[in-house]
């Protein structure tokens, strides 16, 4: 049931195999589907008959294998793709780079895993992803019963390598983990209860652990512009923050080559607005100051309003409460800028508050959703509504473009940049903040209406990133 065979088999043996195990296959290949979308540059090292390879529908198709038949095999089935006799350990494609990389159940035959994994940094981009699947040792006495009997494809023997195993090797090879993960409980098709074994009760807490396909996503960290030569844009949603417009633009620091602070004001009762364009029209200090209107309404709507006209690289929310002090945008610049992450998010519950700074019951509802949410995206997040977020403006592009998975859904604008990230499997850091009681006006959330959209959100994601 392995993408990867002993050298001697032909292709049309392991394309017995396939179809005598396609349901194990159906499942693997929906998971890559998941995070890979058709129309990307592809490369799967141990492309087998290039099976795979073909049904990931890429724009650029490339696999490699140390089997020569097999690679003629696949060349034969698949003449539109392109595929190399070649080790890994030694890989070159010449310069060219892909979106993904595809090692699917064949590390357990590499000969040097270390080897292997540092030639990858030689076809990334920054935003390539690599997609690793393999066994879980777990289920070795039945993988090796079912062989006996003939329900599984003969292998010789394969390395031993658990998770930790696998991502030390990653990170010796200066290759950063994303999220980890297990999936699939049962490898045959049972009517209905496959399909409620693999979809619901694999991804549960202590039956996860039993799942027989471990993956890891894994990226380069590699092919950032130079911090000082990156522009900051600061988008920051204002209603009734009349008494803050000001204070925000004296306090906000300079970061990298440029500082762009673009309000976004949305059906304020108060003299906001006016505020706006008051110091804007005033303003004589090293920043550069937009502001516009929302049509619409919710801080969502004019984050994406902002985020719209915004020229920066990296793109950021600052609330217009203060709450997040404007002096702490920095340390989320240093990590968006030097690469350390892709999608940097604030969190509110390290630090001691200030008295008043968040209510009791809304602290709870926050450490609850972290262990939600932490569990939902396979990476940790410890405060899911922390209104300082940031990401670049490339990886943004790409989440609009897959906007369409989730739909409008999202009032806060919170998910919709949560979700987005998540299916693009971006690196998430958090960075702690010391979260102020805010000094003007009153705050716009409502702890019971917003606390019920916060469990309607976590079951949209149950079916959305979860439940796939």
């Amino acid at each position: 049931m392995t993408a990867s065979m002993p050298d001697h088999m032909t292709g049309p043996e392991r394309s017995r195999w396939i179809k005598r195990n396609q349901y194990y296959h159906r499942c693997l290949l929906k998971f890559l589907q998941y995070n890979i979308p058709a129309g990307k540059s592809v490369l799967e090292i141990g492309c087998g008959t290039g099976d795979l390879l073909h049904q990931l529908n890429p724009s650029r198709g490339i696999g490699i294998d140390i089997n020569p038949d097999m690679v003629t095999y696949a060349r034969q089935q698949y003449p539109h793709l392109t595929f190399l006799n070649a080790d890994a350990k030694h890989l070159n494609l010449y310069g060219e780079t892909v979106d993904f990389i595809v090692i699917s159940d064949t590390i357990g035959y590499f000969d040097d895993v270390q080897q292997v994994f540092g030639q990858l940094h030689t076809v990334c981009h920054p935003d390539t992803r690599i997609i690793i699947t393999y066994q879980n040792f777990l289920w070795l006495p039945a993988l090796n019963l079912a062989e006996k009997i003939g329900l599984k494809m003969p292998e010789k023997r394969q390395n031993w390598l658990d998770r930790a195993d696998i991502a030390g090797l990653l990170d010796v090879a200066n290759l950063d983990v994303v999220r980890t993960g297990r999936k699939l409980l049962m490898p045959r098709y049972i009517p209905l209860i496959s399909t409620f074994l693999n979809k619901y009760v694999a991804n549960l807490p202590l039956f996860n652990s039993l799942g027989l396909v471990n993956f890891i996503v894994a990226r380069s960290p590699k092919g950032y512009k130079p911090i000082d030569q990156q522009v900051v844009s600061v988008v920051v949603p204002a209603r009734n923050e009349k008494g803050n417009i000001e204070e925000i633009v004296r306090r906000t620091p300079s970061m990298g080559k440029q500082t762009e602070l673009i309000f976004v004001e949305g059906n304020s009762t108060d003299d906001t607005w006016a505020e706006i364009q008051r110091v804007c029209a005033t303003y004589q200090g090293p920043h550069a100051l937009s502001c516009t209107q929302q049509e619409g309404k919710g801080k969502g709507d004019a984050v994406r309003k902002g985020f719209g006209i915004a020229t920066g690289d990296v793109l950021m929310i600052l609330d217009a409460d203060m709450t997040v002090p404007p002096e702490d945008l920095p340390k989320f610049f240093e990590a968006i800028g030097s690469g350390k992450g892709e999608y940097i998010n604030g969190t509110r519950l390290v630090y001691p508050m200030e008295k008043e700074a968040m209510r009791t019951l809304n602290l709870l509802g926050n450490k609850f959703f972290s262990i939600a949410f932490s569990w939902l995206l396979n990476q940790r997040i410890k405060d899911t509504l922390c209104g300082t977020k940031v990401l670049s403006r490339d990886n943004y592009n790409r989440l609009i473009a897959n906007r369409s998975y989730f739909g409008n859904f999202d009032p806060f604008g919170d998910f919709d940049l949560i979700f987005g990230a998540s299916k693009l499997n971006l690196k998430f850091v958090e960075i702690p903040i010391r979260y102020r009681a805010r000094t003007y006006g009153e705050t716009n959330i409502s702890r019971f209406k917003h606390g019920w959209l916060l469990l309607k959100m976590t079951f949209f994601a149950l079916n959305k990133i979860k439940f796939v």
